[in-house]
């Protein structure tokens, strides 16, 4: 996610000017939990199509709140029928069965039990679902906002979805799957070790067997769309899905740039079929880490040859798209300190004095947005001049932080505006139970 190798050239304090623009500029906002209050700050965004919030951690409870109250605002004042995050399809579509009072889709096991599981497995992501449900509830199907996962790791269940649909609308196709898919199914649990003995132990590739059944769903859509087209879409979704993982489980043991690139142009191609699907005028709110919503060709990423959501958005849509970015000061946040490790709730260290953060924790507001998309040109030049910027996933290693959580970036050009919190606190998980009332159709289907 992060530049390991910045310069040492950027070793200043946030510039004095800067600031003071920033303390000029910046508008205080209200705390998230006054959800229309809060959300209506974000009002002069509603006529774009594309709406991209981020975060600058994945372990953050106010930015997943501040997220949902924008969303929820989004939806209610200015037709925003599609929410979009940094998930696996197959577990996001539980949350969307639930919003939507659909009837859950099968799988093979629980939702959301991949690490990190904190990061969609929380209070917060759960009383949003409780929101989107309670809005759709007297709404016509069509009217409903929907839930998606964008995210490309999900082999094992997306094979088991495609062939769950096919044995139901088509079993000699089913048939004809099973054994394209056959090739990867030994690997379904562990797809890393798939890619590992494509690139380094000789065996033969399963791309051309995972692009024929995407292929073959596409070929009879007309016949599949007469019987159910959102179980069609669904399901060629996942073939999708199959084919883009075995591309990045390969590309991960050749080049961190290209598996980087081949996971965000598949989310990008997700939010793209989602707006397809729902049709003439649809729009999305996308909720992914700060390092996928904002331009990356305005940070040392894109400098380095990676690019992101953010900018292939801004290609795609132009003045039609929005991508607001998270910041934060200190405070606590979920995270681990080796991928795959338990979670545990590490204190954030103050930010670098070479920072963007360091700037705007230096004007000594709370809480603020800060819009430089159509005015503000005083700031604009201000934050046209290349700083640190701080990124933190599911991993935080404090006491590495300059080399594992910083890079340079140029925020003017990275995202057109920004939403400052100068303390947070983490996420609050939930555990393995079912909270007490919950339905059976609870999202998280435990």
């Amino acid at each position: 996610m992060a530049d390991t190798t910045l310069h040492d050239r950027i070793d200043h304090e946030a510039p004095a000017a800067l600031i003071e623009a920033l303390r000029r500029h910046a508008e205080p906002l209200p705390s998230p939990d006054r959800a229309d209050a809060f959300g209506a700050f974000f009002d002069r965004f509603g006529d774009a199509r594309v709406i991209l919030l981020g975060e600058a951690t994945h372990g953050t409870s106010e930015f997943y709140r501040a997220r949902a109250a924008i969303t929820r605002r989004l939806i209610t004042h200015h037709g925003f029928t599609i929410v979009a995050v940094e998930a696996d399809w197959p577990d996001a579509a539980q949350i969307d069965d639930y919003v939507r009072h659909q009837a859950p889709r099968p799988r093979r096991g629980d939702s959301f039990i991949r690490f990190p599981t904190w990061m969609w497995r929380n209070i917060e992501v759960l009383e949003f679902a409780d929101w989107m449900r309670h809005h759709n509830a007297p709404l016509p199907e069509a009217r409903r906002a929907s839930f998606h996962g964008l995210d490309v790791y999900s082999l094992s269940e997306s094979i088991h979805a495609v062939l769950t649909f096919l044995d139901k609308v088509d079993p000699a196709a089913a048939v004809d799957a099973r054994h394209r898919y056959g090739c990867l199914t030994p690997w379904q649990d562990d797809p890393a070790h798939y890619g590992r003995a494509v690139v380094h132990g000789g065996r033969p590739s399963c791309e051309e067997r995972a692009i024929l059944q995407l292929r073959e769903l596409l070929a009879h859509r007309l016949d599949y769309l007469r019987g159910d087209g959102e179980a069609w879409f669904d399901a060629m979704q996942n073939a999708r899905i199959v084919r883009a993982a075995e591309r990045y489980y390969r590309a991960m043991y050749r080049s961190s740039t290209e598996s980087w690139n081949l996971r965000d142009r598949h989310m990008f191609e997700t939010l793209q079929a989602l707006l397809a699907h729902r049709g003439d005028g649809a729009k999305a709110v996308v909720w992914a880490h700060n390092s996928h919503v904002g331009n990356a060709a305005a940070t040392a990423m894109g400098w380095q040859g990676e690019f992101n959501i953010g900018e292939l958005c801004r290609m795609a849509h132009g003045d039609d798209m929005v991508s607001i970015g998270f910041g934060t000061d200190t405070g606590t946040v979920a995270a681990a300190s080796d991928w795959g490790a338990d979670m545990q709730i590490k204190t954030v260290r103050p930010a670098r004095a070479d920072s963007y953060e360091h700037a705007f924790r230096s004007t000594g507001l709370a809480r603020t947005l800060t819009d430089w998309r159509t005015r503000n040109h005083d700031l604009v030049e201000q934050l046209r001049t290349p700083m640190l910027e701080r990124a933190i996933g599911v991993v935080y290693r404090p006491e590495t932080e300059r080399f594992s959580h910083y890079f340079e970036a140029v925020l003017a050009e990275q995202f057109d505006a920004w939403v400052w919190f100068e303390q947070t606190t983490a996420v609050t998980p939930l555990g393995h139970e079912r909270p007490h009332g919950a339905p059976e159709t609870w999202p998280f289907g435990l």
